[in-house]
């Protein structure tokens, strides 16, 4: 009769135990934990606004955090909430209530973009601080200026840019969007964007500037910074 070794047979047991129990193996992800993809009719806006706001006839690449964010900015901590809108009362506080809800309901968690931009430049994805492969963009690629003139001297390649979630109110022709631009040299801003939609096209309206940074400044410094 063949004999089984004490180490093979604890092994084996082992073995039989992970099979029995799969969570006994590490922590498993559960699909619900897993971000959800951005709906395909948000994306239309998101290359409305960056086609406006950041890219120059010099831009040959964009970076794109992949999960959207659930701050606005970085030295936010926690969500933005209905009181942090009705303090700062953005855009004269004239933004409707229902678009203001339906922004903050889907800011609270991140989602996951796909590679569904087309603004006419490349672009790739950051995720967990590592570049992704490089996705293109299809359309023209126009000559646009900042409001807050960063791009005046915009390097070639533009980001890392943070986008939050499209918030529409109840009869989807108005929109509101978050989106930081973080660059290597410590400069960047961050935007709350309002546009709306006349026939299938939608047209930015206002801009509110929630901070800015230059190069070796902090919008730890004094708060958020305005534009001059």
């Amino acid at each position: 009769m063949r004999m089984t070794s004490p180490l093979a047979h604890l092994l084996l047991t082992s073995f039989v135990l992970v099979l029995a129990d799969p969570a006994s193996a590490g922590p498993v992800e559960r699909p619900e934990d897993r971000p959800e993809p951005v709906p395909p009719e948000e994306y239309a806006l998101y290359d409305r606004v960056i086609e406006t706001k950041f890219l120059t006839s010099q831009t040959s690449l964009v970076m794109i955090e992949r999960l959207t964010v659930t701050r606005l900015g970085p030295e936010e901590r926690n969500p933005p909430d209905r009181a942090y809108f009705d303090e700062n009362r953005f855009f004269e506080g004239g933004l409707p209530p229902d678009l203001v809800a339906d922004f903050l309901m889907k800011i609270r968690r991140p989602s996951r973009l796909e590679p569904r931009f087309h603004f006419g430049v490349p672009y790739r994805f950051v995720s967990d601080g590592e570049l992704e492969g490089p996705e293109v963009s299809l359309g023209p690629i126009p000559v646009a200026f900042s409001p807050i003139d960063l791009a005046q001297d915009a390097p070639p390649t533009i980001g890392i840019l943070e986008l939050s979630r499209v918030g529409f109110n109840g009869r989807e022709d108005q929109a509101l969007l978050y989106v930081g631009d973080n660059r290597p040299d410590g400069s960047g801003a961050g935007l709350l964007v309002l546009l709306h939609r006349h026939g299938q096209a939608w047209t930015i309206v206002n801009t509110e500037v929630l901070w800015v940074a230059r190069r070796d400044d902090s919008p730890a410094a004094g708060g958020p910074l305005q534009p001059e």
